[in-house]
């Protein structure tokens, strides 16, 4: 690549995705030698970009935080993902999250070009976000867990269990998973040796190390099929079986949770059984589904939906009332 400021560009570009890049890897990238890309390094240095060099055997460069943030640089399929993502940001279970959200979308709109304004904007009126009912989530415990992953770096924080005991981990972060109710991190846990999911919701005080790891491989496919094994290993205090009156093909974009097992019985009913740890979010995923349907366990949710039916009928009878 011979054109500098095109090349600078694409060099930004790269820098910008939060990970160490060995100056090597990026010469390869953009066709040049190392020499250049060293050069290139520091004319982005020169233009005010904190770009941060680290030696070791997974040193390399990579973009720093500055006293200001410098223009980002997305292509347009990034920027469409952004916008879309920004939009339904309101409908996740992240603390405080849905003004900043609108903030940054009127940011990011204003100056998209027309062709892709239009896209966000089919997109947006075509996509209706479900609000989930789960705990909250801090956006800044949210945003340190997702850089120490992508940045392969160790992190310290306090954790809290089920039963409430607090304990103090040291992990290596792989991924983050949302799962529509909650956020969960994989990590490997290095005092247990072992590899470990925790609900985002229970961290507090995540702080990074600064120690970079090298990649562990992960005892499963990915790491949304990690944690769906390993969710539905757990005891859940409800297994829920019911008969919806829908074929498969219509309900299988709402199924799908971790532990969810779907049938098709015959062209117009599908069973369903799944586990959760509430009767109120195993009645409301039933009445989320838009059908009708038959509940043949456990006995308890059937005695939940008949008061929860007792009490929005007396409240539809009295709503004319004053």
């Amino acid at each position: 690549m011979t054109d500098t400021p095109a090349r600078l560009l694409s060099l930004l570009s790269l820098l910008q995705t939060p990970r160490e890049w060995p100056g090597s890897e990026l010469a390869d990238r953009l066709r040049v030698s190392p020499r250049t890309i060293r050069r290139d390094i520091e004319r982005l240095r020169d233009l005010g970009y904190p770009v941060e060099a680290s030696k070791g055997a997974i040193g390399g460069y990579r973009l720093v935080a500055g006293a200001a943030m410098p223009p980002l640089l997305l292509d347009d399929e990034e920027a469409v993902a952004i916008a879309v993502g920004l939009r339904a940001a309101a409908g996740q279970a992240v603390e405080g999250i849905e003004e900043a959200s609108v903030r940054a979308l009127a940011k990011l709109v204003q100056v998209l070009p027309a062709r892709l304004r239009h896209r966000v904007g089919s997109l947006n009126a075509a996509t209706v976000p479900l609000v989930g009912g789960g705990p909250r989530v801090d956006p800044e415990v949210l945003t340190t867990l997702a850089s120490a992953a992508a940045g392969r770096e160790k992190l310290r924080f306090q954790y809290r269990a089920g039963d409430g005991a607090e304990t103090r981990r040291l992990v290596e972060p792989h991924r983050l998973v949302a799962t529509g109710r909650r956020w969960y991190l994989v990590a490997f846990d290095n005092e247990r040796d072992d590899w470990r999911i925790f609900r985002v919701d229970r961290v507090r005080e995540p702080q990074p190390t600064g120690a970079r790891t090298l990649p562990r491989e992960l005892p499963a496919e990915d790491a949304g099929a990690y944690v769906a094994a390993r969710l539905s290993n757990r005891a859940r205090s409800y297994t829920a079986v019911a008969t919806l009156h829908a074929p498969l093909h219509r309900l299988q974009d709402r199924l799908g949770y971790p532990g969810d097992e779907v049938e098709a019985l015959d062209p117009t009913r599908t069973r369903l059984r799944t586990r959760a740890d509430s009767l109120e979010w195993l009645a409301l995923r039933l009445a989320s589904l838009g059908c009708e349907f038959e509940v043949h366990e456990p006995a308890e949710l059937r005695s939940y939906l008949t008061d929860l039916a007792a009490r929005a009928a007396r409240a539809a009878s009295q709503g004319g009332t004053t």
